[in-house]
């Protein structure tokens, strides 16, 4: 079988020839509707070219992806890097490169983008597309999770076999609806980071961590932890939060709110503590203390001399 366009058809009109037992079928795909056919032995009614389809989502998708990529925080490397998530209803979720001066602590375009839709509760990924090809580490990384399995349909993008893939609409929204609290302190912002931590992937360490971000205007972004078989690409809620932020072009941030459900005297790690010195240096940070009171302290006070990357070279766009 092969496909050719008609010459004096209207765009996205095309012709198949099929040949079967010797006869040649004739049929029209008319802008992507379905059409009866006429042949010889039979009338059909089929429906549109899939694949057409999937590849004009795609190129939307792709579109969308460049489009996000200055978002990026690359002030190391100047590579602004993206990647989109199409979800089943058509919304989207970006995730940008967020780099850390302690180069080792990278968030890449895609796990920021997967880990905001893990907090989120949207694993009903249909589609993901980079600005870029993947690179080996990426693809491990995009089959090890608790979405369904993707598969590739081109160097910079994979898919779901089972279903259509919906048109793009509008950008996700991840904020918490908080306009029903009547009081938004710290102790409702904990119990919030409490649900949230439920969305926790944690298969590895069974340990879930919730985050709340709280942005000086006022919108609360949740994070969890994120976890994957390849160690190096597991995401902490608080970085999670901090990228979320970053990909969605958010103001500054004024307080974080941080709960680790099995300890109630956890408390940021070392990496976490260095993006919060980097990205967040002037919040608030709350840490859930049980049934005692929230304990708050800043990141400058949890990583007293933080690296700073100050005598490192910076690369421009």
């Amino acid at each position: 079988m092969h496909q050719r366009k008609l010459q004096g058809l209207s765009r996205g009109c095309a012709e198949r020839v099929h040949d079967h037992d010797g006869y040649r079928n004739r049929t029209f795909l008319i802008r992507d509707k379905p059409h009866v056919l006429y042949s010889r032995r039979r009338i059909t009614f089929i429906l549109p070219d899939k694949t057409h389809n999937r590849s004009r989502v795609i190129e939307n998708v792709r579109s969308l992806a460049n489009e996000v990529a200055p978002r990026a925080h690359v002030p190391y490397s100047g590579r602004d890097e993206a990647a989109v998530l199409l979800l089943s209803d058509g919304s989207w979720i970006p995730g940008v490169r967020v780099e850390s001066a302690s180069f080792s602590l990278l968030i890449p375009a895609i796990v920021n983008a997967v880990t905001t839709a893990v907090a989120c509760g949207r694993l009903d990924i249909v589609a993901v597309v980079q600005s870029r090809i993947f690179l080996p580490t990426e693809i491990l990384y995009l089959q090890d999770g608790p979405h369904e399995r993707l598969y590739q349909v081109d160097a910079d993008a994979y898919a779901r076999k089972d279903r259509e893939l919906p048109i793009p609409q509008s950008a996700f929204d991840p904020f918490l609806d908080i306009a029903k609290m009547r009081t938004r302190n710290a102790e409702n912002a904990i119990l919030a980071a409490r649900a949230v931590a439920m969305n926790a992937y944690v298969p590895e360490s069974h340990f879930p961590v919730g985050c709340i971000v709280e942005t000086e205007e006022g919108a609360w972004v949740p994070a969890v932890n994120v976890e994957n078989i390849d160690w190096n690409r597991v995401l902490c809620a608080e970085r999670n939060a901090l990228g979320t932020t970053v990909s969605y072009a958010l103001g500054p941030i004024r307080s974080v709110y941080l709960t680790c459900l099995r300890d109630p005297k956890g408390t940021s790690c070392g990496a976490c503590r260095q993006l919060l010195s980097e990205l967040a240096p002037r919040s608030t940070l709350w840490m859930d203390r049980g049934e005692d009171s929230p304990e708050s302290s800043d990141p400058l006070t949890l990583l007293p001399g933080s690296f700073t990357g100050s005598s490192i070279q910076k690369r421009s766009r």
